[in-house]
């Protein structure tokens, strides 16, 4: 998460950029992207000599470059690309590329603390992780996802450590697949591996396991569970103690495990996207109680509304009393708070977002083709040409707003009490 600390919370609107200008300037602009503070916006640029570089509000990277995608900017502010240079791909970050090369590279992201960024990379025909830099030294014949140490300074990847003729089965059953930490692959083998994840010090990773063609597994740093399911998803650490959860499938219906063992007795036909409270006491997880229909249970008691549609992740209120998700019904978009859906509905609506206090939301929603504010179920304030998510200050009386309006991308931040009523 960005640290909002140091941000100007000055109520007052401003106008960063203006848009119409830097499409006049160039040959061709590519999607925007805004800086967490809100005091930046970018896009991708190319000029007329069919060159790539970035535009930061009414200023540019100096280099140019073949091609440029990807823009995002990292919660400390810093704003990254994946570029190609002399037909090779690398990261740019601030305009400054890396100086190790690769045939391709994809997915970069953060850690969680924002301090260092890691991508998927080929070189060599082998295929590897690079943090800020610096690449594996070992490389393998595949590559599946990643993840990175909440610190950024490990990272740990699905890798298919040994060669797999086409259409050759028996290689296949035989396991390929492992988990890779730091470059140093697992002992063991498997069938395949999914969704590495670090534990909240760096110290353990949790994977998704495949033993048989229709047995799977979690196992922790190589030590698989003992028991054996038709199907499993994600795992996730406990915070408070460090055992690993994850959603099991077993006889016929969906459960939660720990350590191996099931911890809810509820029997349900889909189970996934575990999350915790901030304290950790508390599980919410997406849940079908029946085919085609969903809904959030917490602490394995299911909300009593139902949706046939969708329902997205749960999330928490920063006290944890309180659970939100955005749900789906006859093609139209709404939020629900601890089973209660909101009766505005919308073309679409974003992840909802807590005050402080736990007490009010707030969501970026489109209808119409424009974009607004929706605050505790009601649309407020005018509708915008592009917006992007509404943040709450750290003593919940102001929110930061991001916008464009007219060609114009402005910053504003406005009274909570202006919003919320």
């Amino acid at each position: 998460m960005p640290d909002a600390s140091n941000w100007d919370w000055a109520v007052e609107k401003k106008t960063v950029a203006d848009l119409k200008q830097l499409r006049d300037k160039f040959k061709g602009v590519h999607e925007f992207v805004v800086s967490p503070d809100g005091e930046k916006i970018a896009a991708p640029v190319v000029t007329e000599e069919n060159s790539f570089t970035a535009a930061i509000n009414s200023d540019t990277w100096p280099e140019m470059v073949e091609l440029l995608w990807y823009l995002r900017f990292l919660p400390d502010g810093r704003l990254t690309a994946l570029v190609r240079i002399d037909d090779q791909w690398t990261l740019m970050v601030d305009g400054v590329p890396w100086n190790e090369r690769f045939e391709y590279a994809w997915d970069p992201r953060p850690c969680a603390s924002g301090s260092a960024i890691g991508m998927m990379i080929k070189r060599d025909f082998k295929y590897g992780i690079a943090i800020d830099d610096k690449v594996w030294e070992e490389g393998f014949d595949g590559i599946r996802d990643y993840a990175l140490s909440p610190d950024g300074s490990r990272a740990a990847a699905t890798v298919q450590v040994a060669p797999l003729a086409e259409a050759d089965i028996f290689a296949f059953s035989e396991g390929v697949w492992s988990i890779a930490v730091d470059g140093k692959a697992w002992d063991k083998k498997y069938l395949n591996t999914w969704k590495p994840i670090f534990s909240a010090d760096g110290s353990k990773v949790a994977a998704e396991i495949r033993t048989d063609i229709c047995e799977y597994s979690i196992s922790v740093d190589g030590n698989d569970w003992n028991d054996r399911f038709g199907c499993v998803w994600e795992p996730l650490f406990r915070p408070q103690n460090g055992s690993v959860i994850a959603p099991v499938r077993k006889d016929g219906f969906w459960r939660l495990a720990e350590n191996g063992k099931t911890i809810w007795d509820g029997k349900y036909n889909q189970l996934w996207q575990v999350k915790f409270s901030p304290d950790g006491s508390r599980i919410a997880v997406i849940a079908s109680p029946e085919y085609g229909r969903w809904t959030i249970a917490v602490d394995n008691a299911p909300w009593k509304r139902i949706w046939e549609d969708m329902v997205l992740e749960p999330h928490f209120s920063p006290d944890g009393k309180r659970v939100a998700a955005i749900v789906k019904e006859v093609n139209r978009w709404t939020i629900a708070v601890d089973g209660n859906p909101w009766g505005e509905q919308f073309d679409m609506i974003w992840d909802p977002v807590f005050s402080p206090c736990g007490k009010h939301i707030i969501a970026k929603a489109e209808r119409n083709g424009r974009f607004m504010i929706v605050a505790d179920g009601k649309p407020v304030g005018p509708q915008y040409d592009a917006l992007w998510d509404p943040i709450f200050s750290a003593d919940g009386t102001k929110i930061l707003l991001k916008y464009i309006e007219n060609d114009k991308y402005c910053r504003q931040v406005v009274s909570a009490s202006d919003v919320l009523g």
